[in-house]
Order: structure tokens, then C-alpha cells, then sequence
């Protein structure tokens, strides 16, 4: 049987080529039915669904009925129309209308191919599009892998997980093994979606889908860029691949400390006492507007030689000093100041303890005047304890 086109059927190329909303040229004028897949290869017992399109070009609208021929015995043909069953369509002028033919082909279909026939019949135009069903026995094994977010942009400390798909598209059950290449350091895993076993394969069904993710862990050394991860399943001789990418972003990582690591100062009562601060970024972007600021004790008084940093940039270190000022009355002993770095999104601090020692002058003023307070009271005994 050969594929039967109206008059102008030689010119079905130029029809499928040109997109629906564009109108053909003025001598081009007909009736078609069109499909990606005119030929299609089924398992007996399942229920495939083909896409096809009835398309107008340069004629005026019209209802034309469709109907499906030469269907074997037991098997069920249905065509249909935004879901639901249909028996006419109706293409504007240089437009198309998508239909869909549903076939169910029964457990005990026999292996070979059988050609359908889908006619569409107006009373000014009619055209039929013959489509080979061929019934198979037994499908070729095949896998196929579908990422749902195939890009990811976090932080180094953010999670990456990557939902995906795995379906087995052949005719047999089948155990699929899983692995993922990943920059070295990186760190992968995988689970079922609304798992948290760790898994390395998984048993799919015949024509069934498995939704799974991979767990994607950053060294803690990552730097900022587009670092790329492939995920592969297979079965056999057969695998199936696809490929997701990590944008990894730059964050900065203060960290403030005393100079050589001393979290500890002497301090002079009312005097401004000079302490050198370490502030670094273990980060892996530039910390931009880095301001300090401490926490003294009441009445105390703190400064910063810088107050602010402009730009630090990752792994690089720079040295402040905090003028710390006891208050005048600071009686001697041990005081806890905490000094901060901080930007956008980042900070640090460190706890100091400052001891404090009076001056030697109010030490000098307080002997005497404990000194006069015994000499009169050494007085006033001499003077009446006569009495």
C-alpha cells in the first residue's frame, strides 16, 4: 500500500518545514496530516500514543472528519483531542491543529508491522497518512536519564542535590548501577528522591521510572566557578548519561584573632594601651568593607588604627591596633573586651582578657594618705588618753 497525498502532496516538506503561525505561499493550498514518527515500534500488551497534526494551508476552514482504517482485530484505536476522544478537527486558514492517536495493543499481539491508515475528510479537501505499528516480542534494553535542575548555583558550604530520572525503556526488569564523576575532592552519593539510605544501584521495573537524587559535597578548599558533574546509569551493556554543572560562587571567611594567637593584654588604668589584631579571610571571595568594633567594659574607650578595612583579599591577612582605654577608676584585676571584624553576611569576634594595674602615683597618693590617717590617729591617742 503506498502513502496517498492530495494533488499537492509534493510539497508536504515545504508544509511540515514551515511553523503553523506563518503562512504559506500563495500557490500552496491543501489539506495534511503530519507526524515526527510515521513509524513506531510498540511491545504487545502496552498502549503507545502518536502526535500528529492536521494541518491547513491557504483554504478556508472547515470541519473535516477523521477516522482511523485498517486496524487489526482486538486492538483498540482511539483518536483524540486535548485529552479526550474526537472525531472531527477544524484547522484555520495556514494553521494546525494537534491530535494524538491512542493504540492499545492487546497481550497476544503478534510480532510484525501493520500499517494503519488515518484519514481526515472535508467537503473541499481530504487527505490520509499511513502509519507503520510494529509489534515486537521483545524491546531492545535501553536507559534513559533526565535531570529535572541540571544547574545548581550555591555557596562552598551550600547543599547540592540534583533530582533525576531513570527509566527503563526496555522489556525486561533490570538492575541499574549508578556513578557519578565529580572534580577531584568533591564528594558524591546517591538516594532514592524521598530517601536517605545510600544507594549504588537500584532495580527498575519494565517501562518503569525510578526518581532519584546525588548528593554533591564541595571540598572545603573549593574555589569560586563552574565545576561540571556527569551522573551515568547502566545495565549490562547498556547506559544511559547526563550532565549537571555547579556554579559555586565566592563568600569570604573572617577570622579575628590576637597577634600570634594571644587573646590576652595589660592595660594601665586611664591610660590608651595599643593592641595588635590579626584579621584574615579563609574565604574564597575578596571581604569588601570589613568594619571593627569592640565591646569594652562601661566607662572603657576603644579604638581601631584602621576602623575599617576596604578590601581583603581570600587568604591574605592584615594587622590592626585597638587603643584600649581603662577607665580612670579601673581598680586592678582581669576585664573580658570582645573586639569584632565584620562585613555583609560574615563576621568574627574573639574575647580578650585585658589586666588592669593602677598607677604607681595614686599607689604613691594612697600610702599617704593612709600614712596621715595614722598619724592622727596616733595623735588623738596621745592627746586623751591622759583623760
Amino acid at each position: 500500500m503506498r502513502y496517498l497525498f492530495p494533488a499537492l502532496g509534493v510539497l508536504s516538506a515545504i508544509a511540515l518545514a514551515a511553523p503553523a503561525a506563518v503562512a504559506a505561499p500563495s500557490d500552496v493550498k491543501g489539506l495534511w496530516i503530519t507526524t515526527d514518527y510515521p513509524a513506531t515500534t510498540v511491545r504487545a500488551g502496552d498502549t503507545t500514543t502518536i502526535k500528529l497534526k492536521v494541518q491547513n494551508y491557504n483554504l478556508p476552514p472547515e470541519s473535516v472528519t477523521l477516522k482511523i482504517s485498517d486496524v487489526p482485530a482486538d486492538w483498540k484505536a482511539t483518536v483524540l483531542g486535548g485529552g479526550a476522544p474526537i472525531a472531527a478537527a477544524m484547522p484555520a486558514s495556514n494553521d494546525n491543529v494537534p491530535i494524538e492517536l491512542k493504540l492499545e495493543i492487546p497481550a497476544g499481539a503478534g510480532a510484525g508491522t501493520h500499517r494503519l491508515m488515518l484519514i481526515a475528510s472535508g467537503t473541499n479537501a481530504s487527505t490520509q497518512l499511513p502509519l507503520d505499528v510494529t509489534v515486537a516480542q521483545d524491546l531492545p534494553a535501553k536507559l534513559t536519564i533526565k535531570s529535572k535542575l541540571p544547574s545548581i548555583r550555591g555557596t562552598p558550604h551550600s547543599s547540592f542535590d540534583y533530582d533525576f530520572t531513570v527509566t527503563n525503556d526496555g522489556d525486561k526488569d533490570a538492575v541499574v548501577n549508578l556513578a557519578a564523576s565529580a572534580p577531584p575532592g568533591f564528594q558524591t552519593s546517591f538516594t532514592e528522591s524521598y530517601g536517605s539510605q545510600e544507594i549504588t544501584s537500584i532495580p527498575i521495573p519494565a517501562g518503569q521510572s525510578k526518581d532519584l537524587k546525588v548528593k554533591v559535597q564541595t571540598p572545603s578548599d573549593v574555589t569560586e566557578g563552574s565545576y561540571p558533574v556527569k551522573v551515568r546509569a547502566s545495565t549490562g551493556d547498556v547506559a544511559a548519561e547526563t550532565g549537571m554543572t555547579m556554579q559555586i560562587a565566592g563568600q569570604p571567611q573572617l577570622h579575628l584573632t590576637g597577634q600570634d594567637g594571644r587573646l590576652s593584654a595589660q592595660a594601665e588604668a586611664g591610660k590608651a594601651t595599643p593592641i595588635s589584631l590579626t584579621v584574615s579571610n579563609d574565604g574564597t571571595a575578596p571581604a569588601r568593607d570589613v568594619e571593627l568594633s569592640g565591646s569594652p567594659p562601661s566607662d572603657w574607650k576603644v579604638e581601631f588604627q584602621p576602623s575599617k578595612i576596604d578590601a581583603l583579599a581570600p587568604k591574605a591577612k592584615q594587622v590592626v591596633q585597638a587603643l584600649l582605654t581603662p577607665s580612670a577608676k579601673a581598680l586592678a584585676g582581669d576585664y573580658m573586651t570582645t573586639m569584632r571584624a565584620g562585613t555583609e553576611g560574615n563576621s568574627s569576634s574573639a574575647d580578650f582578657r585585658i589586666t588592669v594595674s593602677t598607677s604607681t602615683l595614686w599607689g604613691i597618693v594612697g600610702a599617704g594618705i593612709i600614712a596621715a590617717a595614722l598619724l592622727v590617729a596616733v595623735g588623738a591617742v596621745a592627746r586623751f588618753g591622759r583623760r
